[in-house]
């Protein structure tokens, strides 16, 4: 063998030894980037409320992939849906919890995401007013200055609610306002009332506002609901580390969903977002846990989506066209509940809310006495 062939057998090696091992890599991140969309109480990079905050408070990811040295890295938003659809386009998030608003208006812009399981559903919408206030109705909202976080889920639901009242975004002088900022502008009463999550009922509890409504108490077309959403790019990348990523928001919803009975520890946990254990206690003391928890993309949380596909168009929230049926990939989440043993563990939800029979009388079990329960809703 001559230099000159030697020298170019060499290099072919060490050409095939660079693919080899960029391939190797390409199976492999070094870090899987973690977004979530709101920050706990005082900006705490804490949140509760969902299986994907479990994944978090419980570091489930970080064991998970430990032993793989990838690294897990949490980003807390204070600018909410908005702010992760921003990561998303510009390729600086691989997975979060997403409102439906926000996730409906990122996919109709273009952006390259993915619907993998169901998380944070089911939730309420509060109107909080100052504790002295006059406003006891809906329709007592016209004219007044109101806080609204715009581009999140709670934009939609308002809107709903709204309409249902007789009024109109036009109606109400809204002020768009995060959470913490339309909280501290309700305690020194510069604005009238504020729409928001069970954060709220902390400045009850104080004396600082009192609650006037409830969607829960409502219309369960009203509640709200988040999905777990991912990179396109990252889940065509790396298929085996989200199928291990959704395993493991499967093991999370399945701890939520097992202290059904006893959510304690489940509250207690939550809490170190800085959300009063009492105010969970209260957002959902006559809800199902277990329900609540279900990462199942169902035929509930399927029509729901395409519903408010709908009604963001209707009421000029979106522009572009979204196809659920293109966006939602369950793959993952059928794979996970099969290797878990999981696919008769949390029963499909129909199209109207409904719960089977079975459902009914167990949640009639535990949700206390006088308190209407999801199922009646």
């Amino acid at each position: 063998m001559t230099r000159g062939i030697r020298i170019l057998f060499g290099a072919i090696s060490a050409l095939a030894l660079g693919m080899s091992t960029a391939t190797a890599h390409a199976d492999k991140p070094s870090v899987i980037r973690m977004a979530n969309p709101g920050v706990g109480v005082g900006n705490r990079p804490a949140v509760g409320g969902s299986s994907a905050a479990v994944l978090h408070l419980r570091g489930m990811l970080e064991e998970e992939f430990k032993a793989d040295g990838i690294r897990i890295q949490w980003t807390f938003l204070r600018g909410a849906g908005p702010a992760v659809n921003e990561l998303y386009a510009n390729g600086l998030v691989d997975f979060s919890l997403l409102g439906d608003l926000p996730s409906i208006i990122g996919r109709s812009s273009g952006l390259k995401t993915r619907i993998l399981a169901a998380t944070a559903i089911r939730g309420s919408t509060y109107i909080a007013v100052p504790s002295e206030s006059s406003i006891t109705s809906i329709k007592d909202l016209k004219g007044k200055r109101v806080a609204i976080f715009k581009g999140t889920n709670i934009q939609l639901a308002i809107n709903k609610i709204l309409e249902k009242h007789g009024l109109a975004e036009r109606d109400v002088r809204f002020i768009n306002m995060d959470t913490a900022t339309a909280k501290a502008a309700l305690t020194t009463k510069d604005i009238d009332d504020a729409f928001g999550g069970a954060d709220y009922l902390q400045l009850r509890d104080q004396g600082i506002a009192k609650i006037i409504y409830n969607s829960r108490d409502d219309d369960p077309r009203f509640l709200r609901h988040c999905s777990f959403v991912g990179s396109d790019d990252f889940i065509r990348k790396y298929p085996e580390i989200t199928q291990r990523v959704v395993n493991t928001l499967v093991r999370a919803a399945k701890w939520l969903s097992d202290n059904d009975q006893n959510p304690s520890p489940v509250y207690q946990l939550w809490a170190k977002s800085g959300v009063q254990f009492a105010n969970y206690k209260s957002d959902l003391a006559a809800a199902s846990l277990k329900v609540n928890a279900s990462p199942l993309l169902d035929p509930y949380i399927v029509s729901t989506y395409k519903w408010n596909i709908r009604e963001a168009k209707r009421f000029g929230l979106i522009r572009g066209e979204v196809d659920f049926d293109q966006w939602v990939e369950p793959k993952f989440l059928q794979q996970a509940l099969k290797e878990q043993n999981l696919e008769q563990y949390w029963k499909p939800v129909d199209e109207s809310g409904a719960w089977s029979a079975e459902h009914r009388a167990q949640h009639a079990q535990v949700a206390p006495s006088g308190l209407p329960t999801q199922a009646t809703r």
